[in-house]
């Protein structure tokens, strides 16, 4: 088979691949970047290139336009290699999105009285008598006796640490700093374990992680006191491999690129090792202990594990409930012998986040009736109090992500977030992040734009467009009948910024299933979605969410605003509380438990509940009577009378 030489610009980086590779797969061997937010699937269209050469071959042109394609535009993931060629990769969009828990987790308070002895990691010093010609025990035996004598036996001594321990117990002065993992709740009834040794005092640190979909955040916790001394956040590495899990999954059980995808992940959690350093001086080897949440199949990613069966009936994941591993095992750069604890999870597409986060936003304990829901690509819901919860997940797509939409784009620099329109002239006002030139449309920015085409008429109850109303906002595109929220001289790009027919489609499914999600919960145990009394929002793009926007396109159930709470990141505030005591962790553990998993794709009520949400806000428009008068006032009609 005859290999060809691949030349990529702006770079100039080169490789040679044989007929047949994908570009996407050349430039991965070139060591270099481009997005495929649908996990190389060929349906974002975020991995377009242009090239020049005749040595390719397209597979598919699926949201390349004529003139893109005139342009020398083609899909990475969907092109084949069949001669020499030059490659260029446009400027990649970057995130630019201000991650709130970089920059306030440190000033967290603390969640209850701290007890240092509750999470199992102790540093102390102990004291060794200097061996002699008539005490000639050997250093590992000295050490073991002089634990003993300190109510520490039996020892797990690893060989890495056998392997320094004559050189610094006498260093030492026979008097070394030891850190015991002296409470192990992970092994029941098993030794204590040595995870350091050394010559001066060792303060013993935890790091709590939070595996998100789309961003990973960190806390240091220093385990003498439990304060937190330093947190960041990042954008997942993996985000290139896919938006939304379903891609994740796809391109994860592509041959070799399982590796792939848990390589960036661990590096995304490195540069935010890195970044605790340089803000409190902290070396990551002095870190002992790590807790790791993160939905089901982040949790697979990160430890390696086949994700493939996640998406297929009938969704069983390798596991649920993972063992405690060691640091060296899963290539962290920390203390190589620090265990890593990732928290329970229940199901395939309910995980950790979610088992953290109800005991963090205090669901566990509630004796009213909760709803907790983390909004997001895949939309984690539960509905309970503290003697019984019901969970469930259904899977909203990355609309809301910006993705699957022809004008979206992620919360970064550009991105329009916040949209009103008159009801008298169809004109919109909007606010973009960074406050420049916009260049798309985020989530958020997304819902404020549905919902406000839809409470001055715009739009119908179907989600069509009406074209009738007199002004050029209202037009046929290329995509069916849009409205144009920017002009193309208002914009960064020079082109108009639209919502179209389908783009709507894609937000009405979206908000369709989560939606369908509350309601199946709740016909399930025999409530109504009225008698809720508290709704906790909880994830970092439901900070971002304007509730009145969201209960008007049917997202969120039509309650009184003060029974809204926004809770923010929970995952990392439970898998925080589980870093510092064995209790809170066996609290998480037990709710994993008492959690009953509802799997929608074999519940026949779930596509009727699915089905009637398919309209703004709801076929029933009794469930939404705030969105139902102002409708009609703000359109002059009665909602009976729209199309549906």
């Amino acid at each position: 088979m005859a290999n060809h030489k691949i030349t990529f610009l702006p770079t100039n980086a080169a490789v040679e691949v044989p007929t047949g590779a994908l570009i996407s797969e050349a430039i991965r061997k070139a060591g270099l970047d481009v997005s495929q937010p649908c996990g190389g699937q060929g349906r974002c269209g975020r991995c377009a290139v242009i090239l020049q050469g005749s040595g390719a071959r397209r597979r598919s042109t699926l949201r390349l336009s004529p003139q893109d394609l005139e342009a020398g535009y083609a899909l990475a993931c969907q092109t084949v290699i069949e001669g020499d060629l030059t490659v260029t990769i446009p400027e990649q969009e970057l995130i630019q999105r201000r991650l709130v828990t970089d920059k306030t987790a440190a000033r967290i308070a603390l969640p209850f009285t701290y007890d240092a002895s509750l999470q199992g990691i102790r540093s102390f010093r102990v004291y060794l008598e200097e061996p002699s010609l008539q005490d000639n025990r050997d250093d590992l035996t000295r050490l073991e006796q002089a634990l003993a004598q300190a109510g520490h036996a039996p020892v797990e001594i690893p060989v890495a640490l056998v392997r320094r321990l004559g050189q610094t117990l006498r260093e030492s002065d026979w008097s070394p700093w030891v850190v015991l993992e002296t409470d192990n709740w992970y092994r029941p009834n098993g030794p204590a374990r040595l995870i350091d040794v050394g010559t001066e005092p060792i303060e013993p640190l935890g790091l709590a992680i939070d595996i998100g979909t789309t961003t990973v955040t960190v806390y240091l916790v220093d385990l003498t006191t439990g304060s937190v001394l330093g947190s960041a956040a990042e954008y997942n590495g993996q985000i290139a491999f896919g938006e939304d899990v379903i891609s994740r999954i796809i391109y994860a059980s592509k041959d070799g690129a399982l590796d792939e995808v848990c390589a960036r992940v661990r590096a995304t959690i490195g540069e935010l090792l890195d970044r605790l350093k340089l803000r409190t001086g902290v070396t990551p080897e002095r870190i002992h202990k790590v807790t790791v949440a993160g939905n089901t199949t982040m949790i697979h990613l990160f430890l390696g594990l086949p994700p493939a069966s996640i998406r297929l009936t009938p969704y069983i994941p390798t596991v649920n409930q993972p063992a405690v591993y060691l640091a060296h095992d899963l290539s962290l750069d920390i203390n190589p012998l620090a265990s890593v604890d990732c928290l329970p999870g229940v199901a395939s597409y309910v995980g950790a986040d979610i088992t953290a986060g109800v005991l963090s936003s205090g669901l566990s304990e509630a004796d009213e009736l909760t709803l907790f829901i983390d909004v997001g690509t895949n939309g984690e819901i539960v509905l309970g109090t503290r003697d019984w919860m019901v969970t469930c997940a259904c899977s909203a797509g990355p609309a809301f992500e910006g993705a699957g939409v022809v004008n979206g784009m992620r919360a970064t620099e550009g991105a329009i977030e916040e949209v009103w329109i008159s009801s008298q002239d169809y004109e919109p006002t909007t606010r973009v992040i960074g406050d420049v030139p916009p260049k798309g449309i985020c989530g958020s920015g997304l819902i404020s734009l549905l919902a406000e085409l839809f409470v001055t008429g715009v739009v119908d109850r179907g989600g069509n467009v009406k074209l009738d109303l007199g002004t050029p906002r209202t037009r046929q595109g290329k995509h069916g009948p849009e409205y144009v929220v920017a002009w193309g001289k208002e914009t960064a790009t020079g082109k108009d910024i639209a919502l179209t027919k389908v783009d709507i489609d894609n937000l009405m499914r979206a908000k369709a299933a989560i939606y369908a999600g509350f309601s199946v919960l709740a016909r399930s145990v025999g409530v109504d979605l009225a008698d809720v009394q508290q709704v906790l929002v909880g994830g970092s793009f439901g900070k971002y969410i304007n509730v009145e926007k969201a209960v008007q396109i049917g997202l969120l159930p039509d309650l009184p605003w003060e029974r809204f709470h926004f809770l923010g990141n929970t995952a990392i505030a439970g898998t925080y509380r589980a870093a510092l005591s064995r209790d809170e962790r066996e609290r998480i553990r037990q709710i994993a438990g008492r959690m009953t998993y509802l799997e929608l794709s074999a519940d026949n009520t779930f596509y009727d509940a699915f089905t009637a949400a398919l309209f703004l806000p709801h076929t029933e428009i009794a469930r939404f009577p705030s969105v139902a008068i102002i409708w009609e006032r703000d359109t002059g009609g009665a909602p009976s009378g729209d199309s549906e």
